[in-house]
């Protein structure tokens, strides 16, 4: 992480009167997991816990309850999109912003599917992550410049070779309600939050609980799964 915006303002919820948000950050290299965790406190977010390894993050995240882990991948133990999917499957409503000094296709398509929110490279600057952790704990997706076309672009490989419905067309499955398919309409665009929000005049709380809402009549767990359910069914070309 460069230190170009070291010390700049805007991070937690500092002057809002919102609690901070809640951030663990886990990574192999104690320099670095202690900058990127003093960063963080020092523009406003709470840094509830840190870890070193796989395995400590897993068990940690489940103790401390942070809104947004910061991991690295490269860990020792368990690998970071083990120690993603395990933590999202334990609490769904953690948001996972991977920070990696890996810009590999591979690594940022993997992450997703394994659950993560947003992937920023090492190279991003402190006002950046910052902008990152803010952006992760609201629910909307934040990648590196360059990575957001290539995550759709997987969106609608998947959707080339539809997976089954999660209610397997069966009789009587879960209706959405005409607002719960237009949010979803407009997550399949790839629009964030705060913009559906804008575009459709209400309040970017109501869009996540929304979200919310349609994940668990569609009985699915992420967005990345929602995206593609949306896709396989031409939301995205409306």
């Amino acid at each position: 992480m460069t230190d170009t915006a070291a010390g700049a303002t805007g991070g937690g919820a500092a002057g809002s009167g919102r609690a901070p948000v809640r951030v663990m950050v886990v990574d192999d290299h104690p320099m670095w997991r202690d900058a990127v965790a003093r960063d963080l406190s020092e523009s406003g977010f709470e840094v509830v816990a840190t870890a070193g390894d796989g395995e400590q993050a897993v068990r940690r995240a489940g103790a401390a309850a942070p809104d947004v882990l910061v991991l690295d991948l490269n860990l020792p133990g368990k690998p970071g999109v083990q120690v993603c999917k395990e933590v999202v499957a334990a609490d769904p409503a953690l948001r996972v912003l991977v920070l990696s000094a890996s810009g590999e296709h591979a690594d940022v398509l993997e992450a997703v599917k394994s659950g993560a929110t947003g992937y920023l490279l090492k190279s991003a600057s402190t006002q950046e992550l910052q902008d990152a952790v803010r952006r992760t704990a609201a629910g909307d997706p934040v990648f590196t410049p360059g990575l957001a076309g290539l995550v759709l672009g997987e969106y609608r490989r998947l959707a080339s070779d539809p997976a089954p419905a999660p209610d397997g067309g069966a009789p009587g499955a879960p209706r959405l309600t005409d607002r719960e398919t237009e949010v979803l309409r407009l997550v399949a665009k790839g629009l964030s939050y705060k913009q559906i929000a804008e575009r459709l005049v209400i309040s970017h709380r109501t869009v996540q609980n929304h979200v919310q809402n349609t994940l668990g009549k569609l009985q699915l767990h992420n967005r990345v799964e929602l995206v593609r359910y949306a896709i396989e069914r031409g939301l995205d070309d409306e």
